[in-house]
This record gives C-alpha cells, structure tokens and sequence, in this order.
C-alpha cells in the first residue's frame, strides 16, 4: 500500500474509534437528560395528583378495586401527563389504584424513597426487567383533625429508554460528527503524505527501510572506518571497524568525543575540518582521517569522517625515508668522490705521481677510520649504514655527527633493529635541523645495550653514554638505550611534554627549533617516535643541558 492510502485508513479508523468513544458519551448524556426531564416531569405529575381533594378524601379509607372514581382520576392523569404508570398508595403501603392491575392489594416496595417521612422523591426502579424514572409525592390530609397527617402516596413512573431508543435519539449528531470527522481525515491524510512524502524524496516506507537495511550492510561490512557526528560532537553514527580502530564502546553512538574519553588531539581531528588524508596517531595505530562536514540547505549539520589504518604502510614508509636518505649520503658521496678523482685526475696530468699517491692514501684512510669507528661500535648492519649515511647527510649541512666513544650495540633482532633505526632517524634528523643553523653545530648519539627495568617511564640521566641515575621499576629486561644530544637552543622550558604531541611544532616559534626534526612541517617525528617506543613498552624524554638531549628506550634482547 501507498504512503497516502496507509495514512487514510489510519486516520478513519481512527475516526471509528473516536465515534465510538463519543456514541457512548452522548448515550450517557442522553441517558442523564432523560432521567432529569422525566424526573421532573413525574415528580410534577404526582404534586398534582396529589393536591387533589378527591385523593385526599377517598385514599386513606380506599380499597383495592377497578372502576372508582380514584382509578378514574389516575388513568386522566396518566393519559394526560404521558406517564407509563400511576399508582396510588395508602399510608400502610398497600397498593388500592394502579396501571399495572397485578399490583392491586399488594404492599409496594419503597426500596430508597422516604416517602413516608413526608418527602417526595425521584429515582430509578426497576421491576420485572423494565427500568422507568419514578416519582413519590405523599398524600396529605385536609380533614380539620387530620391536617397534615400522611394518608398515602402517589407514584408516577415512566418507562426508561432503551439503549437502542437512546442510540437513535443521538444518531443525527453522530452523523454530523462522522460526516466532518471523516472529511478532515481524508484532507488531513492527503496533506499529511504529500509533506511526508517531499521530506522522505517521494520514498514509499518500504524503500525506506529497504535503504536503510542496505546503508547498515554497507557501514559496517566496509574495512575503512566510518564516524558521524552533529554539530554538538556526539556520535551519531560509528562502524565496526571505526569502533576497533578507536578503541570505543559498542554504546558509543549518542555520547559525545569528551564522554567517551576520546583523546584531544584524536578528538580534534574528528570534529574539525582538516582537509583530506590527515595523518593521526591513536594509541598504537597510525590512522589517516578524511573529514568532511555535512551540510542541509547550507546548514552545517554535522559531519563524518573516514578512518583508514596505516600503521604498516607508515613503517614502510619510515624504511623507505631511511633508504632515501641513504640515496641522499650516497649522491653527496659521489659529488664529494668526483671532485676528489678531479684531483687526482690533476695530480696525474701534472705528473706528481708521489702527491696522488698520497692523496689516494688519505683518502681510504679517512674513510676507513668513519667506517671503523661506526662498526667497531655497532654491529647491527642497519643501525650502523644509518649512522654512516647520516654523518655524509649532516656534514652536507655543516654539522658534526659523532659516535660516543662509550656506544656499544651487538646485532638486533630484525624487529628490534627497525624500530631503533626508526627512533635514532628521527632524533638525529631533530637534532641536525636544531643546530644546523648556526656555526660548527655539534650532535652526538649515544647506542648501548642495557638492561631496562619493566614498564620503565623516567629515563636515568645520560650524558655522553654514561648512566648517572638509574630508576629500578620492578623486574629488568634487556633493552637499547638511545640518546641523541645536540649543542642547539634546545627545548622551550614547560614543553618537555609537548614536542611529542603530534602536530606540535616549535618550528614555527621564535628562537626555538628543536621539536619537529625531519617532520617538522607535519609535527609528526617525535610522535612517531614515541609511538614506537612505547609500542615495546619503552619510553621517550627530553631535557636541556647545554642542548637539547633526547632519551629513548627500547626493550629487546640482542639476536
């Protein structure tokens, strides 16, 4: 069925039930009118009857008989009064004049009349299945010795209608009322569905629901995460996999970011607008956000935003920063190396064989003694080509990268060694950048293999390798110890805390330059590192002396 025709058999069944309701009321009001005007119209009938002098004189020595003048005077004035019965009562009770002969010579019950305290009274009796409005009005003497004294009563009834009688006495209003009521509900539904119909697009509810079972199958079958919120950053729409990515509550839909504890920055990133494939961290998952507001008759609404996971393409992505900049080292190395076999190329053409020879000799030893000073240090290939590539990159720069005499680093496991390339990249590239603006800027790093007690939080001071201050947490388990110190501004005092918020940025503040490194325009490095630290239960931290000093721990054993 239509959406109109739904509408319309709703609203005239609804008019049914309304007619019914009011039937029964107006039978009621009809039952209560009647009782009122009979009742006073047998009340007066009986006055009447009453206040005769016949029936003064002759009831109270009267007897039950047909034929007298007082069953004359009764049946006159019921023929008169329209009245269904009349009866006449002496003072002990016995019936002598009524309509109903059965009645005559037999005690009438009074039921609750007070007639014979002197008072009239109305009510409804019934007798023999038959309901009638009956009036009692007692009979007083006239005789001089008698005046006053109760001699009998008169009773008036008139027959009850029935419900059918009532019904029909009601039916024209009730036509009345079916006729405009009915009218109404056919104008009011055809109103009613061509509205409903503009707002629902001319969708019947069958397509409804059928579109709205289909957008549930798609939400939550899609592997990107979906999340929708109104203008007052409550949830109002979130999928299977937004709720896993997340980390929220199956009861999340209609709470807000703040009740659901939401982190800031993450909370920031849902409700405003950040353009597209905006890069998040969110507990240990790197999740790339699409934001888009929704907006009605250019209205802002709310909004929803898309949530993919990218913490393996970002790892990847870190790997592939390393092997770029090893093809950085690697083209510097070569214009360094093609001006050297410039020179050799002069010193041969000038035939000074022996200051070529020399040069040569220099040359291999000045790199021999980079390579060996780095590797007798590290064993671990990865962490070792990293350094060497980074000393090439930073001398580029006019910065002195150096390997503290104290390092110590066996081979890593191959998920170890990622991480800790990962973390000293970062750091290293922050601390360069801090210092390369100025003049013989130094950068020291600092890799060692030592034990780290569990869940470690704070970092023992560290200075040129050598442990001052150790905080024992519980148990120990094997670990690396990155340090990275530079003679730059270091960090803003009371932003220890902060250059690890993603986003955050010192690059852009007066004097300082130490928060940002190789992603400073995004905020997103030293995040990045913390992050994988603390994916392997480590920590992260920073204090100035003389620099900035950058503290990493990683936990894992050697290969």
């Amino acid at each position: 069925m239509t959406l109109a025709r739904q509408f319309l058999l709703l609203q005239l069944l609804i008019v049914l039930v309304v007619l019914v309701f009011v039937a029964a009321i107006s039978i009621a009001q009809s039952a209560a009118d009647f009782r009122r005007v009979a009742g006073r119209a047998a009340l007066s009938a009986a006055e009447n009857l009453a206040a005769t002098a016949l029936v003064r004189e002759r009831l109270p020595d009267a007897e039950p008989r047909l034929g007298a003048a007082l069953p004359a005077a009764a049946e006159s004035l019921r023929a008169q009064s329209g009245a269904t019965g009349v009866t006449l009562v002496r003072a002990d009770g016995v019936v002598v004049v009524s309509s109903d002969p059965t009645l005559l010579g037999e005690e009438l019950p009074l039921g609750e009349s007070d007639v014979l305290q002197g008072r009239s009274w109305t009510g409804v009796v019934e007798r023999s299945g038959q309901r009638s409005v009956v009036a009692h009005v007692p009979v007083l003497s006239d005789e001089p010795a008698r005046t006053g004294e109760l001699v009998g009563f008169v009773v008036v009834a008139r027959a009850y209608p029935s419900t059918l009688q009532l019904l029909q006495r009601a039916a024209p209003n009730l036509a009345i009322y079916l006729g405009v009521a009915s009218l109404l509900g056919v104008v009011g539904s055809l109103l009613l569905s061509r509205r409903v119909k503009r707002q629902t697009l001319g969708l019947e509810p069958v397509e409804i629901a059928s579109l709205v079972e289909h957008r549930e199958a798609m939400l939550h079958g899609l592997k990107e995460g979906v999340v929708a919120l109104d203008t007052h950053g409550r949830v109002t729409l979130l999928n299977d996999s937004a709720r896993d990515l997340l980390g929220l509550p199956a009861d999340s839909v209609g709470r807000t970011l703040a009740e659901l504890d939401v982190d800031p920055v993450l909370g920031r990133a849902l409700s405003e607008e950040g353009g597209v494939d905006r890069m998040v961290l969110a507990d240990d998952r790197v999740l790339v956000l699409n934001h888009v507001p929704l907006r009605s008759r250019s209205r802002v609404i709310g909004s929803v935003t898309t949530l993919r996971d990218r913490t393996e393409l970002s790892s990847l992505e870190r790997e592939l920063g390393s092997t770029r900049a090893v093809s950085d080292t690697l083209r510097a190395q070569t214009h360094e190396f093609a001006n050297r076999l410039h020179t050799i190329s002069g010193l041969l053409t000038l035939e000074e064989y022996d200051e070529a020879i020399g040069f040569v000799q220099g040359v291999g030893r000045e790199r021999a003694g980079l390579d060996g000073a780095v590797t007798s240090r590290i064993g671990d290939p990865t962490v070792a080509a990293l350094l060497i590539a980074k000393v090439s990159l930073a001398n580029e720069k006019g910065v002195t990268l150096r390997l503290s005499p104290t390092s110590d680093l066996d081979v890593l496991d191959e998920d170890l060694s990622r991480d800790v390339t990962t973390v000293v990249g970062n750091l290293v590239d922050n601390a360069v950048d801090a210092v390369s603006g100025g003049v013989g800027g130094t950068v020291t790093v600092h890799l060692a293999a030592t034990p780290l007690a569990v869940g470690v939080a704070d970092v023992a001071d560290v200075a040129d390798g050598e442990v001052d201050r150790a905080v024992p947490r519980g148990g120990e388990l094997p670990g690396v110890l990155v340090e990275v110190r530079d003679d730059g501004p270091g960090v803003p005092p009371g932003d220890e805390e902060a250059v690890f918020v993603q986003g955050w940025s010192t690059k852009a503040q007066a004097g300082a330059a130490d928060a940002g490194g190789a992603d400073a325009g995004r905020g997103f490095g030293l995040a990045l590192t913390r992050l994988v630290c603390r994916r392997r239960g480590g920590e992260v931290a920073v204090r100035n002396d003389g620099g900035a000093v950058f503290t990493a721990t990683l936990p894992g054993a050697p290969r």
